[in-house]
């Protein structure tokens, strides 16, 4: 099979300013597997265009930026600067990162100041330049002030300004706005987009890690869509509006509904770190395992009780839902996807609708909800049925999690081990079809004859 060429936005003879060509990056997990983290990553970025690398957390994107700038080296393939192979970190490449990485014995201007320090600016230049980009930024009377003294906005504008401050050609900023509350959030991305637009920025293009939809698409030229399991470029789309975007327009709204639909088409629920270089054979005792996420059953039946409720009445679209429960992406897919593992949600087309079983399930009462649980639970989740018949088969309905935490770790990390353990615990214990003790780390069968 031929590998993907690099995907660029549309035809161009010019030479990309940085570009991807097959990166593989894989981890070591034990002496005889190694966990792949990314496989076969192509892409390039053009002058003049902010690039959204969007997907969820864990899909592997912030490795790719780490590499992209020089940071790591990737197990396979290469990563070129202006059509030419490079390795270690560019001095024409600056990042941002998701935390502010502020040093809190440094004022904003030595912050600012402390990537020139390597360069050829001395003095007065070196002075001006800071006080230049510290303006740029909206930070201008602050100079002296600490980090300690500064909001969480302002200390991320710190950051942007230490990056631009060198004047890089490409600035690679990793999920900046996560860490901000949402109209602080707002408010810089807003800052950014101008500065952009009216040319004031000395970059020359912007490679943006995200796993915010709307901020991709309120931001980008183009969106570079990650899947997961290793990370993989699934889609690419551009993005034909004009700044500054309305989030309320139609078209907007329907490119967000269209990513949405994109990023729910039956996605695993495992993460791509789990996915091994080699894999070890399954056995009939370990087919069909995989991780699931710390969604709790309280969350569950929020969302479909949510979901249940006029003027929903069963369907949402998953963009309306995530505002209306304030549900970030890393939050509403896991939910909508366990729902969709147990039968009682269906994902199609950047929708959710709850099953009959699902909408049976809300109008039911507590005792007939677990029921439901129970039946969804022995029929979909192979670890369920696994502990049950355990169960069933020892004379004392007890046995150790070790057992099961072992077959876990044969298909995923420990982590996802231990992860996947709590998760089915909890569906279980609302189900009634077992518990767990956490002194003897045992399951066991509740006796109807204990007093």
């Amino acid at each position: 099979m031929s590998r993907s060429l690099p995907v660029s936005l549309g035809l161009t003879d010019t030479v990309p300013l940085l570009e991807s060509r097959h990166i593989g990056q894989a981890y070591q997990k034990e002496s005889s597997v190694d966990l792949l983290v990314l496989d076969d990553v192509n892409l390039s970025i053009q002058e003049n265009e902010i690039v959204g690398l969007l997907g969820r957390s864990g899909s592997g994107k912030s490795t790719l930026l780490r590499i992209l700038a020089g940071l790591v080296t990737p197990t396979s393939g290469q990563v070129l600067w202006k059509g030419k192979p490079f390795t270690g970190p560019l001095a024409d490449v600056a990042m941002v990162f998701q935390s502010f990485a502020l040093f809190p014995w440094m004022t904003v201007d030595e912050n600012v100041g402390l990537g020139l320090e390597a360069g050829t600016l001395r003095g007065v230049e070196l002075e001006q330049r800071v006080e230049e980009t510290i303006e740029l930024v909206g930070l201008g009377g602050y100079e002296n002030a600490w980090p300690k003294e500064l909001s969480n906005g302002m200390q991320q504008r710190v950051g942007l300004a230490r990056a631009l401050a060198i004047k890089p050609s490409l600035l690679l900023m990793d999920e900046p706005f996560s860490a901000l509350d949402v109209l602080t959030a707002e408010n810089l991305r807003t800052d950014l987009i101008e500065l952009w637009s009216d040319k004031r920025l000395p970059i020359q293009s912007i490679l943006l890690v995200t796993h915010n939809i709307e901020e991709a698409v309120l931001m980008c030229d183009r969106i570079v869509i990650f899947s997961s399991n290793p990370g993989r470029v699934a889609h690419v789309l551009e993005v034909p509006f004009a700044h500054p975007r309305n989030r309320e327009n139609p078209e907007f709204r329907q490119l967000v509904d269209h990513i949405y639909a994109l990023m729910t088409q039956r996605a695993p629920i495992v993460s791509e770190a789990d996915l091994a270089v080699s894999p070890k054979i399954s056995t009939p005792s370990t087919s069909g395992l995989s991780a699931l996420p710390p969604v709790s059953i309280t969350m569950m039946i929020g969302m479909m009780e949510a979901l249940t409720a006029s003027p929903l009445n069963g369907r949402a679209d998953l963009p309306m839902l995530a505002e209306k429960l304030q549900l970030e992406l890393d939050d509403l897919f896991p939910l909508g996807e366990s729902l969709e593992l147990l039968g009682l949600a269906e994902l199609e087309d950047g929708d959710i609708f709850l099953t009959h079983e699902g909408l049976h399930f809300v109008l039911s009462d507590l005792e007939e909800r677990k029921a439901i649980m129970g039946h969804a639970l022995i029929h979909n989740v192979p670890l369920v049925k696994m502990i049950q018949s355990a169960l069933d088969e020892k004379a004392n309905h007890s046995a150790s999690a070790s057992r099961f935490r072992k077959s876990l770790e044969v298909c995923m990390s420990p982590d996802y081990a231990k992860q996947t353990l709590q998760t089915v615990i909890g569906w279980a214990r609302f189900a009634e079809l077992f518990d767990f003790d956490e002194e003897t780390s045992r399951f066991y069968l509740e006796d109807d004859d204990d007093s």
